[in-house]
């Protein structure tokens, strides 16, 4: 009889869950055939087949390698015609296993040219109304032209070599084919005009300054650069149409350049001949500036600056910079600069944190800009690798946020007055730590920009979020009046939520090249910097995030990663398998959307409840067969009895009394919870993305309690799921994602009880239902 009665417990069991999915299933949507849309599957399909120069596990491969491209350089500005003029030696080395037949080389500049073919992509309908600058610089002006004029492409025996120029790309033919091992020295002879980066837009250029009649030059993409050739795509062939930046190997740099004798210089590099660009009180304020590592040390003062602008000297100087193991190279000059520097600790050894400003920007960069350098070189040195070179530099240029080795050229500009807002301090302060910071992304871990924007720009935007808030906690007066942390712009989860709950006709993945995203700046900077902020909060948590990014970096410092590389070694170093992450936020468009369905409510109980007695029932058992059970009973349902509330588990249930007091020892007893509510809450996820369910419970008493489900919770059902709770205090309220941690796009089903108020998201919905 025993064996009967649990055979029949058995199947009543079964029948109950059988019933509870019946349930659940008539409440889905139907289902039209079957395929594996699971969001837990792994990123086999998306993903290439490991080999032998990439690992598995994200690290650089046994045969990994990477070409190296070596450049002298002697250049000469002409500031009266602003013309750059260059003449080039490169010595190309082919590490890789195979044989090249030919060199491509980058013309960034014929992006320029008067031919050039950017302009015509660009969709220019008729607007209603255009400023007067804009329609005459569109319709009566002729276009500018500052494309390369290449000169002469020649062997090092001084032999013409053919090359063939196609747009922002110029094919080089070698005598014979580079074989694998070898190097091919060439020369390359150019000139071409220096664009107007203020009026004409552009990553550098010069400003002109009527007033005094002078120019402040940041010159970069100035030389014709060697393309990456590596074993993921042979030669990179995407030609530069504006937006994409680069992909550059590395290589050592000896750079000569020649400017008016009053001008001030700096940029990529070591100044190789200090004492003779430098004057006597400079290099005295030069060693003075190697001791400073709290406040910056003037080098070139405001009033000597201010004396250079009406004279104008008609001699030259040449500066000699010379650089190891960079990617680029870049130079900032002027007869207007101020110039202060600083040191800073890093890693045991001195970097020299470096300004130059005109007077323009005053008091705000004297007092800021280098400041910001150092900070950022410690934030960024302790989430990834000790900054390896010997110094940084912040450029003031106007309308400009652009990044090169150890030079970047920074915005931010106080009113004539000298006055300036929160926004314009915050905003040169967030420039700075962006533009300083690409120093690691991608100037040393050097992904491809053409191809993978996010790779540099959200990556550093995730870091510039921590290196802001170290800033706030270091430099506490930099902040405002009733500010606490630094304000940032991007990184915290909520910041995200306008742009993920957007219409999804102007939103691409992340994992889509720069070119051809809609609202760029979300999809490279906002979105994956956010992602990974979440990623690092939330998610995984600090210390296994920080180890697995700091592995990633310094597995690929001074390399090329790509994106399956961070994604394999961010699992690799942490144990945490994050396929659903990368496929939801990297490759996907979809957003977050979790709230609380339903709360039921429950008392135990030695009466059996409605549904068993109903279940039971349609299977022919009697009630009286079934060994003693503990029953729920939902409050508010028929068999409710009001007389249940208030009570503990063992005070409603005799059978679990009893159970208790023949199976566990006094000891045992003794720390035995006594539950008196048992809730049953349902979770549903409109949204695609899955993510933790992070839950704040409160109860009567005042108390609350956080609790975070894992994403793995979505598993089984990516529509709903339920959690039993049992519990020794009412819950009054229950509130998912109560601090905003996952960028959830509509909050107005967040809460229980049921906050009733408007969701902007509701047209959003309505659009998107199919």
């Amino acid at each position: 009889m025993k064996k009967l009665k649990y055979l029949f417990l058995s199947a009543l069991f079964v029948s109950v869950s059988a019933f509870a999915q019946d349930q659940k299933k008539d409440k889905k949507e139907p289902q039209q055939g079957h395929s594996n849309n699971n969001k837990f599957k792994q990123l086999y399909e998306e993903f290439s087949t490991p080999n032998m120069y990439r690992a598995a596990s994200g690290a650089p491969g046994a045969a990994y390698y990477q070409q190296q491209a070596d450049y002298k350089m002697d250049l000469v500005l002409d500031d009266v015609n602003a013309k750059l003029s260059g003449f080039e030696t490169i010595t190309y080395t082919n590490n890789s296993p195979d044989n090249l037949n030919y060199l491509w080389v980058q013309l960034d500049q014929n992006m320029r040219a008067k031919d050039s073919k950017t302009p015509l992509i660009s969709d220019d309908s008729a607007q209603p109304a255009t400023t007067p600058g804009r329609f005459a610089n569109s319709y009566l002006t002729e276009a500018f032209d500052g494309g390369f004029n290449i000169q002469e492409v020649k062997d090092s025996k001084g032999r013409a070599l053919p090359h063939m120029i196609n747009r922002t790309m110029m094919r080089v033919e070698m005598p014979t084919a580079l074989k694998s091992g070898d190097s091919f020295s060439f020369s390359i002879k150019w000139w071409y005009n220096i664009n107007d980066h203020v009026n004409g837009r552009g990553r550098s250029g010069y400003e002109y300054f009527p007033e005094d009649d002078n120019r402040a030059y940041v010159i970069a993409q100035f030389y014709p650069r060697m393309a990456v050739y590596n074993d993921v795509e042979g030669w990179q062939n995407s030609q530069f149409w504006g937006r994409d930046e680069f992909a550059l190997p590395f290589g050592n740099f000896e750079v000569n350049i020649t400017v008016p004798a009053d001008h001030i210089l700096d940029g990529t590099g070591k100044l190789t001949n200090r004492k003779d660009v430098f004057s006597k009180e400079m290099m005295k304020r030069y060693e003075q500036a190697k001791k400073s590592y709290d406040e910056p040390v003037v080098i070139v003062t405001q009033d000597e600056a201010i004396a250079k602008l009406s004279t104008k000297s008609t001699k030259t100087k040449t500066w000699k910079l010379y650089a190891e193991n960079v990617r680029d190279f870049g130079f900032a000059t002027s007869r207007r600069y101020i110039w202060d520097m600083m040191s800073v600790k890093i890693g045991g050894k001195d970097v020299m944190a470096v300004s130059l400003y005109g007077k323009e920007g005053n008091p705000l960069w004297e007092d800021w800009s280098t400041k910001a350098v150092a900070s950022t070189l410690k934030s960024y040195s302790r989430m990834t690798f000790d900054y390896p070179y010997h110094k940084a530099i912040s450029v003031h240029a106007k309308e400009q946020g652009m990044e090169y080795p150890m030079i970047c050229w920074n915005y931010g500009r106080p009113d004539k007055d000298g006055n300036y807002s929160d926004r314009t301090k915050f905003g040169m302060m967030s420039v700075i730590i962006h533009e300083v910071g690409h120093n690691f992304f991608p100037m040393i871990v050097n992904s491809d920009e053409r191809q993978w924007t996010w790779m540099d720009e959200g990556l550093n935007t995730f870091v510039q979020y921590v290196a802001e808030q170290d800033f706030g906690k270091w430099y506490p007066a930099a902040l405002s009046e009733g500010q606490t942390a630094y304000p940032s712009r991007r990184g915290p989860a909520a910041n995200i939520v306008r742009y993920m709950g957007g219409d999804q006709d102007y939103i691409a993945p992340i994992m889509t090249k720069g070119l051809n995203t809609y609202q760029f700046g979300n999809n490279a900077y906002s979105k994956p910097g956010t992602a990974l902020n979440i990623l690092r909060e939330t998610v995984m948590g600090e210390e296994l995030f920080d180890y697995a990014f700091r592995e990633y970096a310094q597995r690929w410092m001074f390399k090329h990663p790509t994106p399956e590389d961070f994604f394999r070694t961010m699992e690799d170093a942490s144990a945490v398998d994050l396929d659903w992450y990368w496929r939801g936020w990297f490759y996907t468009t979809d957003y977050v959307d979790i709230g609380v369905k339903d709360v039921k409510k429950y008392f135990v109980s030695n009466e059996p409840n409605a549904e068993i007695k109903k279940v039971a029932e349609q299977r022919g058992m009697k009630l009286s067969d079934l060994p003693p059970l503990v029953y729920f009973v939902e409050e508010g349902s028929e068999d409710f009895n009001a007389n249940l509330k208030g009570k503990s588990a063992l005070e409603n249930s005799t059978t679990l009394n009893e159970y208790i007091m023949d199976n566990f020892t006094p000891a045992e007893r003794a720390n035995i919870k006594e539950p008196k509510f048992f809730y049953s809450v349902t979770f549903e996820k409109p949204g695609g993305l899955v993510m933790p369910i992070i839950v704040e419970y409160t109860y009567a008493d005042g108390t609350s309690k956080t609790e975070t489900y894992p994403a793995q919770i979505w598993r089984l059902n990516d529509k709903e799921v339920s959690k039993t709770l049992a519990t020794e205090k009412e819950i009054v309220s229950i509130t998912v994602d109560p601090k905003l941690e996952t960028a959830d796009v509509d909050t107005s089903n967040n809460s229980w009880p049921r906050e009733m108020k408007a969701s902007e998201f509701d047209n959003f919905k309505k659009k998107n239902k199919n």
